[in-house]
């Protein structure tokens, strides 16, 4: 399959992997929010997909962990400083979580699985689908708690773009959607969707495959603090 398409559909990083929720349950209040968290996830995950597929070679296994921290750390402080400066109040919005992009699950996940095993090209197209995937998600995320907590669809940053209003769902308001019950609420009514979707088309809610194990092996890499496990003779 192709690389962008996998990271859209088959590996989604939010309804498929279930990594990076952390962000995904916190500022998806707007739509802007999740805009705007896509664009940075966009940002660092092809910018350190690049450069740890170019220097693969010459990373000794024992070190790799430490050196793909400080390339991710690199471009998460460029994009936060960039935020700061022109997008101040989309930066104030998503506070903490632009810096812990750092430790986002999403971005080691494909550096250990993906960009350390293959070439730039594969590395960049890797990233940009599962970037896409990731904001699509955050986007559908968002545009439900909103729509249903305020009855708008915020689009509008610095005076550009604008703020849809909904008139019946102004009037009849479910705050609980945008505070973190909703979050959780609307995270698990989406993951079963689409796992009922799943089912029916593939006869199983799990999509992965005999070829996918690449992606349970990246989630117990994390999972154990980055440790490599052995298998018992």
């Amino acid at each position: 399959m192709n690389p962008v398409r996998r990271g859209i559909f088959k590996e989604n990083p939010i309804f498929v992997i279930m990594l990076g929720l952390c962000p995904t349950l916190a500022i998806t209040t707007e739509v802007i929010n999740g805009i705007g968290m896509g664009l940075a996830i966009l940002v660092v995950l092809t910018g350190s997909n690049l450069f740890i597929s170019l220097l693969r070679a010459w990373v000794p296994d024992t070190i790799r962990i430490p050196v793909f921290i400080v390339i991710i750390a690199s471009f998460v402080t460029i994009v936060d400083l960039t935020m700061q400066a022109l997008l101040p109040s989309l930066a104030e919005a998503l506070g903490i979580f632009i810096p812990l992009i750092v430790v986002n699950c999403i971005i080691l996940g494909r550096a250990e699985s993906f960009a350390s095993k293959n070439p730039p090209l594969p590395s960049v197209l890797d990233a940009i689908g599962m970037s896409i995937g990731f904001t699509l998600s955050l986007l559908l995320l968002a545009g439900i708690r909103e729509l249903l907590g305020n009855g708008t669809l915020t689009f509008q940053i610095l005076d550009i773009g604008t703020t849809i209003h909904i008139p019946f769902f102004e009037e009849h308001k479910a705050a609980i959607m945008i505070l973190p019950p909703g979050a959780f609420l609307t995270l698990g009514l989406l993951m079963g969707f689409f796992n009922h979707i799943r089912k029916r088309m593939v006869g199983s809610p799990n999509a992965y495959t005999l070829s996918d194990q690449h992606i349970s092996r990246a989630r117990r890499f994390l999972c154990n603090g980055g440790r490599v496990e052995r298998r018992k003779a």
